[in-house]
């Protein structure tokens, strides 16, 4: 368990979480991206009243404001910092399982599904 304290120790001290903290601070900063967030959920549950009483017209008239709404957000360069950030850390995290997958791997033959079961005993 030591060894997974150390590791997590280094991954959240690496420049792909230092950056991810960063941006997720200017995020929740920026005025207009969050009241474009709030806005969103706020018709998110609109759609789901209109829904619910059937009025499919409405919710989908809805949907077509949230992507609009989510087209503003993305267009945001700030946004987009973020995105890329969560992205640099879920390829971190990708690389870290695939080395701990083939070290176990190495230590320990482990089946991966990829190859025939042996045969049993009796065949």
């Amino acid at each position: 368990m030591g060894k997974a304290k150390e590791l997590a120790s280094l991954i959240s001290t690496s420049e792909e979480v230092r950056h991810f903290r960063q941006a997720e601070a200017k995020i929740r900063d920026h005025e207009r991206v969050q009241g474009l967030i709030s806005t969103i959920k706020k018709k998110q549950k609109e759609i789901v009243a209109f829904e619910s009483f059937g009025n499919r017209e409405m919710a989908a008239r809805i949907e077509g404001e949230i992507a609009e709404l989510q087209a503003e957000i993305d267009s945001i360069p700030l946004v987009n910092e973020f995105q890329q950030s969560q992205s640099e850390i879920n390829d971190l995290l990708q690389l870290v399982i695939l080395a701990i997958k083939d070290t176990v791997s190495e230590k320990i033959h482990v089946e991966t599904g990829a190859e025939a079961p042996p045969p049993s005993c009796g065949d």
